[in-house]
């Protein structure tokens, strides 16, 4: 017998190894589970508590929060998650390799156990200009890191199916390397399917449908349920879960922000809500934390064995899901919704600063679209959901706005224009430079002076910005390559809320606008999109003219 740190007594422990629940005492000693112990420096007795292993989001882009890892983990860590795969590609297309690497030092030494997946996909197609591209060889070096554990989403899927030699070679690194592929096909089916599985992807975190996901579960891979801020899939997905197949499934948020994290919770929420949705709480656990610890090889992470790292969370009540405390190594690092000791940025983000830079020439007639027949390709919002509809329309329709995409990297000039449905709000214009993947600013408005007035609010530190007769209502600066902020989060989340504020001041109906037109340029999302490059079909993979 050994002396432990510290001994948990009285505890419930969540065994999700066979799912079922112990009273067993939790000893900790040099951050790591023991059971080999009844005595401890110190014991707390959590008075017939549980305790669980600390939860882990499967894949997400930590710069949707819009703040960096050490902001991130002021958030997330309070509502019990204490490991995240992150793929930095969102910086990646504003800096490449040096933006990937100033997150990586970010997230060393933080209450949070941070991996990476090197991004496949930068840029995320060849119908959109970014700010680098990274090829095999520039992503080979990251994989010295040991907190590299994968090659990131594959969202080239057509390049896949259609032998890519780049894509095909990412590919074939990642598996020499010994790490897993994670995948990103949505609406990919049958002979297609198996093909992109069959190149060795492993995951998949896109299914909006429970056939669609059941058919990919078949096919073999890992289907990461999705339930972020802009797409929320786990109400559709949920059917397809059984006791059986349950080791299949994790879950992710992918984007998640800064005021849903706080107010609604991080992966916590995702169990929560899968529980009042009828499944098993215990299967809910199970499926944030073993699960994709055993997919991506995590021995130290995600269940409570001797020798793994001492990542817990102690709550009251199965079916009211509620972290008590978070444990980070050994660590009470959260308690009550709050750090014990909030965490601040360490880094010099210099390099990422003043990354946005107009074209010289833009003014208002730089969003002047002649229309040359009706009816028109107009992008349709799906409410919830990051696909898009291709709509037939007139450019005089009721909620009809207008659509522009500006090269932010390179001052190339581009600007692509369009037309969307959704956001339905009148005498203004918004504008962001987070406009996934590329980061190009994304602007909607009735009315060109305002569009113009809200890409200039942008430049050069970036944000998001509303603008309403030739005023700026109000803005976020996100200073760190236009997609972040260096501020504590209360600061972020409030100058966030002040713009949700002024566009549904304008009439818009969303709760927040913000995330669709961040989508809006996705150039592998089908159906329809925009990106500087022009109108995009996916389905076509094409740009394509906006008169039907």
């Amino acid at each position: 017998m050994t002396t432990a740190d510290v001994l948990l007594t009285n505890c419930q422990l969540v065994d999700v190894t066979t799912r079922t629940i112990i009273q067993k005492d939790i000893g900790i000693k040099q951050g790591r589970i023991t059971f080999d112990s009844t005595n401890a420096k110190e014991k707390i007795d959590v008075d017939g508590a549980f305790v669980a292993p600390g939860l882990i989001d499967a894949h997400m882009h930590v710069e949707s929060t819009m703040l960096p890892p050490s902001g991130f983990c002021n958030l997330a860590v309070p509502h019990g998650t204490t490991t995240v795969v992150l793929d930095p590609h969102e910086i990646a297309n504003v800096l490449g390799i040096p933006g990937i690497k100033l997150i990586m030092d970010d997230a060393k030494d933080l209450p949070i156990d941070c991996f990476f997946a090197a991004s496949s996909c930068v840029p995320a197609s060849p119908l959109e200009t970014s700010g680098a591209t990274l090829l095999a060889d520039d992503l080979e070096p990251l994989f010295e890191d040991e907190r590299v554990i994968a090659l990131a989403e594959m969202m080239n899927f057509p390049g896949v199916i259609h032998d890519d030699p780049e894509v095909h070679k990412k590919i074939r690194m990642g598996l020499r390397l010994g790490k897993k592929i994670d995948g990103h096909c949505p609406g990919l089916r049958g002979k297609d399917l198996l093909k992109y599985v069959a190149s060795g992807i492993s995951s998949d975190h896109e299914s909006t449908s429970a056939d669609e996901a059941q058919e990919k579960l078949d096919a073999g891979l890992q289907i990461y349920i999705r339930e972020g801020s802009a797409a929320r899939n786990l109400e559709a997905l949920l059917p397809i879960i059984t006791p059986e197949n349950a080791h299949q499934i994790c879950f992710c948020t992918d984007d998640r922000h800064p005021a849903d994290l706080k107010n609604e919770g991080h992966i916590d929420h995702i169990i929560r809500k899968s529980i009042a949705l009828g499944l098993d709480p215990i299967l809910a656990i199970c499926i944030a934390t073993i699960h994709p610890a055993i997919h991506y090889g995590l021995h130290r992470e995600g269940s409570i064995e001797t020798g793994r790292f001492a990542n817990l969370i102690i709550f009251d009540d199965l079916c009211n899901f509620k972290v008590k405390q978070t444990w980070h190594h050994g660590n009470l690092v959260a308690q009550n919704g709050e750090m014990i000791s909030p965490c601040a940025t360490n880094l010099d983000w210099t390099p990422a600063k003043n990354s946005v830079s107009l074209p010289p020439t833009i003014a208002q007639e730089s969003f002047s679209i002649k229309v040359r027949s009706e009816p028109i390709r107009v992008i349709g919002l799906i409410p919830g959901q990051l696909f898009t509809e291709e709509l037939h329309l007139n450019s005089t329709d009721a909620d009809v706005l207008k659509m522009a995409v500006i090269e932010r990297h390179h001052n190339t000039g581009n600007i692509g224009l369009g037309f969307v449905r959704g956001f339905n709000f009148q005498g203004g214009a918004i504008a962001s430079t987070v406009g996934h993947d590329a980061h190009n600013i994304a602007v909607v408005g009735d009315n060109d002076s305002d569009m113009l007035l809200a890409t200039q609010t942008l430049s050069p530190q970036g944000g998001q910005c509303v603008v309403a007769g030739g005023k700026v209502l109000a803005s976020l600066p996100l200073s760190i390559a236009g997609l972040m902020s260096d501020e504590p989060a209360p600061v972020v989340i409030q100058k966030q809320q002040a713009v949700l504020d002024a566009i549904h001041q304008l009439g818009c109906p969303l709760d927040d606008p913000f995330m669709p037109l961040s989508f809006l340029p996705l150039s592998v999302i089908p159906k329809l999109k925009l990106s500087d490059l022009g109108l995009v079909d996916v389905d076509l993979f094409n740009v394509v003219p906006l008169e039907v």
